[in-house]
């Protein structure tokens, strides 16, 4: 197994990290291994797994045109951010 060292981790996050970790009633070490370990699988959103996430969270209820929505503003910050615009 390897070891990972991290420099320059801003108190307030190891704060939460430690607090996070109490509340799993782990190690600091252990929680932060299991938030490194599912952010390592995780998978990037497409529209069917938005879609997906939409359906489960409104369900019946769902308004029109959300999944679409979310990925045409999500488009236009990155074409925002690669031009230099905030």
């Amino acid at each position: 197994m390897a070891t990972l060292t991290i420099r320059n981790l801003p108190d307030d996050v190891r704060d939460r990290l430690r607090v996070r970790a109490a509340r799993a009633g782990v190690s600091m070490e252990a929680e932060a291994r299991s938030i490194l370990i599912r952010a390592s699988v995780e998978t990037p959103a497409t529209a069917a797994s938005l879609q997906a996430w939409v359906d489960e969270l409104y369900g019946a209820r769902r308004p029109a045109g959300v999944v679409e929505t979310l990925i045409e503003e999500r488009q236009s910050e990155a074409a925002r951010e690669n031009r230099g615009q905030p």
